[in-house]
């Protein structure tokens, strides 16, 4: 992947109809040949920066820039962009083949070029033997690599994906994860894809932008979000998050000592300590707890056992801690002594080196 950015958003903003505001100063660089994700709860903006990128929207303010050409007011044909929309947008009177080629007959080239692109574009999403196939006979799986074919045909700078496996069962939709992942990879092109499902993003984007109230919270790698998120509302978006009130010391090389949940932490610090000493708030994943049913570990605290739901080979542990914090943990059902019942004492540890995330008291 290349650094350069092949997409610029610089300060764009969108207000609509009634004063609604959509996106808030949005400034993000894209780079060329990134998979990249743009990832929050409903109303967050996502969807509304995909549509400005494709030019469905116009911003209120700032700018669009792809190579470093102003694109802003142009229209979605100008744009060397193409979309494939959460429900395919097939077209039921025509085959597979004739789909995927509708938008090279709107442009100059000849027709046996037209049927090479076709049939390579078919060949890449593994459906070449489906092309005189009508659409309503496909499945769900296949339609939407009909809808992925027909928009990488055109050969386009920039690939965006709304939500475009949203409609398939979870079985499904996990190949077609992996598919879409080999697919850009093979193509090289720059895919945006906008989804609200944490999986999905974690498991094939090289880079996933947060976004909340119109504004992005972070951007960052899949590790990165999950290990270092940076604002309260990434840390408890991206998966489980315990969230304790605790106390920071002095830095030092080696980390620093935190207090929180009644237990003192060695938490290893990143090259710039993200806050100052003092009241913090500690973010603990709960495949980081640990559970004995005596005080074995150094600096273990008493919890008792609130409830537990089956996780497949891990049980989710919701306890109290002695200090009226609570907290779960994700331990492997052979990790523990016996069945776990709600009301049972268990001593409560942090793993050794676990990436706690350190974040300000009051956000």
């Amino acid at each position: 992947m290349a650094n350069e950015a092949l997409l610029r958003l610089d300060g764009v903003s969108k207000r609509f109809a009634g004063g609604v505001l959509g996106l808030d100063d949005i400034s993000l660089d894209i780079a060329e040949g990134e998979f990249l994700s743009l990832l929050g709860p409903s109303g967050c903006g996502k969807t509304t920066t995909l549509r400005v990128i494709a030019g469905f929207e116009a911003p209120t303010a700032g700018r669009l820039l792809i190579d470093g050409r102003d694109i802003t007011t142009l229209g979605p044909a100008a744009r060397p962009v193409n979309t494939v929309f959460q429900d395919y947008a097939l077209f039921p009177h025509m085959n597979v083949a004739e789909n995927v080629g509708f938008g090279l007959s709107l442009r100059p080239l000849d027709a046996a070029e037209r049927r090479r692109r076709v049939a390579d574009a078919l060949a890449r999403v593994g459906l070449a033997e489906k092309a005189d196939q009508r659409v309503q006979a496909l499945s769900g799986g296949q339609k939407q690599r009909v809808a992925l074919a027909r928009a990488i045909v055109c050969q386009p700078r920039l690939l965006l994906l709304d939500e475009p496996l949203s409609a398939l069962d979870a079985n499904l939709r996990e190949q077609m994860q992996l598919e879409l992942k080999r697919l850009q990879r093979d193509l090289g092109t720059t895919f945006v894809m906008v989804t609200h499902d944490q999986t999905e993003a974690l498991s094939i984007s090289d880079r996933i932008v947060v976004m909340n109230r119109g504004r992005i919270e972070q951007a960052a790698s899949p590790a990165t979000l999950y290990d270092r998120p940076a604002t309260r509302f990434v840390a408890s978006f991206i998966g489980a998050m315990n969230l304790l009130p605790g106390r920071m010391g002095p830095g030092e090389a080696a980390g620093a000592t935190v207090e929180a949940g009644g237990m003192s932490l060695r938490v290893p610090l990143p090259a710039a300590p993200p806050v100052p000493p003092g009241d913090i708030l500690v973010g603990i994943r709960p495949e980081d707890v640990q559970l004995g049913s005596e005080a074995g570990a150094a600096g273990a605290v008493p919890g008792i056992v609130e409830g537990t739901s089956f996780h497949g080979r891990s049980l989710r542990v919701h306890l109290r801690l002695a200090g009226g914090a609570d907290l779960i943990a994700d331990v492997s059902r052979s990790a523990l002594p016996s069945a776990v019942v709600q009301g049972e004492r268990l001593f409560v540890s942090i793993r050794a080196g676990a990436a706690c995330a350190l974040l300000p008291a009051d956000r």
